[in-house]
């Protein structure tokens, strides 16, 4: 078969504006969570973590005195039908907010953590480039509940629905009453607390927000 040697079309550097997204996340204010009031528009958030659940000491040290360095959880929030290709032109409402309220029930109905010690940046951007914001700032950071801890983002699956396993969160950070109905896991939180301290040793905090201007 003969080589094809037109260059691949690249109208724009994935990662330059993968970069260029990020950097503008993470140089938005970090807010309370629980202060947050509705707004419009999808795009991407970023939680931190200020407070003293004890094998969290080192990203909590990292966040502190304002500094927040270390994200503990990087999510999304797309508007209705954009997975699925829909128009270029979608009004998203507020599903973004949305997105960051379920969360905060998730906090506050867990029985070892307080929402009060949680922060967030937002940034609301057009659709097609929330996905492409989100990947590299979890390649980047390499947050916790992103990483080994999942299952933060996970919705009530529904009536007669529960016949998944509960999440590797859910068995650390107990509460959220829908999740208590799926199967248990072979896990228990003193096996994960030792694998989230392996997993820091491994990937420490970092030092500066690389993003930081």
């Amino acid at each position: 078969m003969k080589r094809d040697d037109r260059a691949r079309y690249n109208p724009l550097d994935r990662l330059s504006l993968a970069e260029s997204v990020g950097r503008a996340a993470m140089n938005q204010p970090a807010e309370p969570i629980a202060d947050i009031e509705k707004f419009e528009g999808a795009g991407l958030y970023v939680f931190y973590y200020v407070g003293d659940f004890p094998v969290y000491e080192a990203l909590s040290a990292r966040n502190s005195a304002g500094s927040f360095h270390e994200p503990i959880y990087v999510g999304k929030a797309i508007p209705k039908g954009g997975r699925k290709g829909g128009s270029l032109d979608l009004d998203p409402g507020a599903v973004l907010y949305q997105r960051i309220t379920q969360h905060r029930r998730s906090l506050e109905e867990a029985t070892n953590l307080d929402v009060a010690d949680f922060y967030c940046r937002r940034l609301v951007v057009d659709d097609i480039w929330i996905s492409l914001g989100e990947t590299l700032l979890i390649a980047k950071f390499k947050p916790l509940w992103n990483s080994i801890i999942d299952g933060f983002g996970n919705h009530d699956p529904g009536k007669g629905r529960h016949r998944g396993m509960k999440s590797r969160w859910d068995v650390l950070h107990p509460g959220r009453s829908w999740a208590e109905r799926l199967k248990p896991r072979e896990e228990t939180a003193d096996a994960l607390i030792e694998e989230v301290k392996d997993f820091l040793r491994q990937h420490p905090p970092a030092g500066k927000n690389p993003f930081e201007e």
